[in-house]
């Protein structure tokens, strides 16, 4: 990126910024999440800082040792490649929660937590994201912990206050009783996003393979890589070493927290691969 979009994005940003200074690495996150479109990127910075100020019962709560235990469950794993595009993939195995220990805002906070993470890679802020829900074991219990206010607010990160570009969310395992927890969120979110999930049932390993080369995902997953209880862990790990960098963002007024590059701890693994469809 060249100084000129950021010099562009200060100047724009000026009329609007109340005294607010941005780091350059801050601003550059927000510049890649909309393809260095001055004007959209700084309307994504205005929603992320909104979205911070109406949430804080999840924007404040980025401690990965208050979530422990759901995160020992083997709840949650970023994989350790990239898929043929570069784009990060996400999983997060719904049935792991127990919704009498865990809140729906407190299971959300964990997506956050990886979301400010890797949204400090540099090419992730460039390639994006891709999920995988699985929803084996969702309950009852589940679907009343969600109400529209929530769904709102799930939405906002996926779309328009969070500088990540999701390039897809895949639903396997889905029984037929989630699908109103979807319609609630579902009118929230803009047509490319919509467009960009993909429910693969019960049999999701005959068709996740026409997005992901088996050597990325889990052998769970029909893959070939590393078991999905050791991702687990070693994604744990990582957010419990980042516990004091992301109570910084947690605090800070604007999130506006940045590492010096030889300092970063965050592993930039890339699969090189031939590219697939999807």
């Amino acid at each position: 990126m060249s100084g000129s979009e950021l010099g562009a994005a200060r100047r724009i940003w000026s009329r609007w910024a109340e005294g607010w200074i941005f780091s350059d690495q801050f601003l550059t996150k927000f510049l890649w999440a909309r393809d260095l479109d001055v004007e959209l990127s700084l309307k994504l910075l205005l929603n992320y800082q909104r979205w911070r100020r109406e949430s804080p019962e999840i924007s404040r709560c980025l401690s990965p040792s208050s979530v422990l235990g759901l995160l020992n469950t083997t709840y949650h794993a970023v994989l350790p490649q990239r898929d043929h595009s570069g784009s990060r993939v996400l999983i997060y195995r719904i049935g792991q929660w127990d919704p009498k220990d865990w809140l729906a805002f407190q299971v959300f906070s964990v997506s956050l937590m990886t979301s400010e993470i890797i949204s400090m890679e540099t090419e992730t802020q460039t390639q994006g994201l891709k999920a995988i829900f699985d929803l084996q074991g969702w309950s009852l219990g589940h679907a009343l912990q969600f109400n529209p206010s929530l769904a709102r607010k799930i939405s906002s990160v996926l779309s328009d206050s969070f500088p990540l570009k999701v390039r897809g969310i895949h639903l396997v395992n889905e029984p037929m009783f989630f699908r109103p927890v979807l319609a609630m969120i579902r009118p929230f979110l803009p047509d490319k996003i919509r467009k960009r999930i993909h429910m693969h049932g019960a049999h999701f390993q005959d068709t996740l393979s026409d997005f992901f080369s088996p050597s990325v995902l889990p052998p769970e997953y029909g893959g070939e890589g590393p078991g999905i209880e050791g991702v687990c862990q070693a994604w744990t790990n990582q957010l419990l070493q980042s516990e004091q960098l992301l109570q910084q963002i947690a605090t800070h007024p604007t999130g506006d927290i940045t590492i010096p590059p030889e300092d970063c701890w965050i592993s930039e693994t890339v699969e090189a691969e031939q590219p697939l469809e999807g």
